[in-house]
């Protein structure tokens, strides 16, 4: 006498991966062709994959809208179970890799743009110790960030604000100090002493919309009362320091984005009455997610390395 397979194993076992895989790309990005071109899949394969698996279950999974198609309430709902089984399966992988002392497994980890200039130099030591962990590094805004956690996409994720409406462990590993910088030949980089007021009539640059470090210059602005609206949004620490240099504004950025001597940049730290603002660099990760074997790890080499105790908030 044969066992029933568990409950919703059977209409399970009548779809496959590649059928789930394109319909929570589908869904996730907004389209079958674009879902095709992120598989390396012929839009047509797409297409017929969803078809036989709303067949298969027998759900409408897609409605006609304009020109294209938008997912059903239970389309959206089977690709977050599809983002869920393939974290299993990453966790399954990753507890099996442990089994033979870490020599293998996949470390998924998101940071905001900023943190490209010292995140590479502390995952270098892990990734030097742990040759067989793929680390795949996602490097966005922190709005794209705050997206890929509330996804699912990494185990852990490096910003400056982490957001309030997810179930987030916090831990903050490192100071970030925002300070405004001008050109080295702009006129008030021979000043000593400035007030934030002093800086209002020059143009402003700042970063794109769902930047964290414009999120933090806004909120600034806003408790001093002051309107500056921006001259020119830019989308990289890079291009904003090349406007700078170019003297085309002053902008606020992270330390972090500046050498040493920011002199040989061509450019000058100005020293502006409460600036530094001190804000702090976080690790975070979804609480009612289990990490996996390569993440914990990470975290505690981390927090030998940096002195400071990788404790949750």
């Amino acid at each position: 006498m044969h066992e029933a397979p568990p409950p919703g194993l059977e209409k399970a076992w009548r779809s496959n991966w590649p059928q789930l895989r394109s319909l929570e790309a589908t869904v996730r990005l907004g389209g079958v062709g674009r879902a095709a071109r992120a598989l390396h899949l012929a839009q047509p394969t797409v297409s017929t994959q969803l078809k036989e698996l709303a067949a298969s279950l027998g759900l409408v999974l897609f409605e006609p809208q304009g020109r294209g198609l938008a997912p059903t309430a239970v389309a959206a709902q089977l690709a977050e179970a599809v983002r869920d089984m393939a974290a299993r399966w990453q966790r399954f992988e990753e507890d099996a890799a442990a089994l033979q002392g870490l020599r293998q497994g996949r470390l998924r980890i998101a940071a905001v743009t900023t943190t490209e200039y010292f995140l590479p130099d502390l995952l270098g030591p892990f990734a030097r110790a742990y040759p067989g962990i793929r680390i795949e590094l996602a490097v966005e805004n922190r709005d794209a960030v705050v997206a890929r956690l509330e996804r699912g996409d990494d185990e852990l994720a490096a910003m400056m604000r982490p957001p309030a409406h997810l179930p987030l462990a916090r831990w903050p590993f490192l100071e970030n100090p925002l300070v405004f910088i001008a050109a080295q030949d702009h006129p008030l980089a021979a000043r000593r002493r400035l007030r934030l007021q002093d800086l209002a009539g020059e143009p402003l640059l700042v970063r794109e919309t769902g930047s964290g470090t414009r999120a933090v210059l806004e909120e600034a602005l806003a408790e001093h009362g002051m309107a500056w609206p921006p001259r020119m949004a830019l989308g990289s620490n890079e291009a904003v320091k090349h406007a700078v240099r170019a003297g085309l504004g002053l902008a606020l950025l992270s330390r972090h984005t500046l050498a040493a001597d920011p002199a040989s940049e061509g450019l000058v730290v100005l020293p502006v009455a409460g600036f530094p603002l001190r804000r702090q660099w976080v690790l975070v990760w979804r609480q009612d997610r289990a990490l996996s074997l390569p993440a914990r790890t990470l975290l505690d080499d981390l927090r030998q390395r940096l002195g400071v105790r990788a404790r949750p908030t």
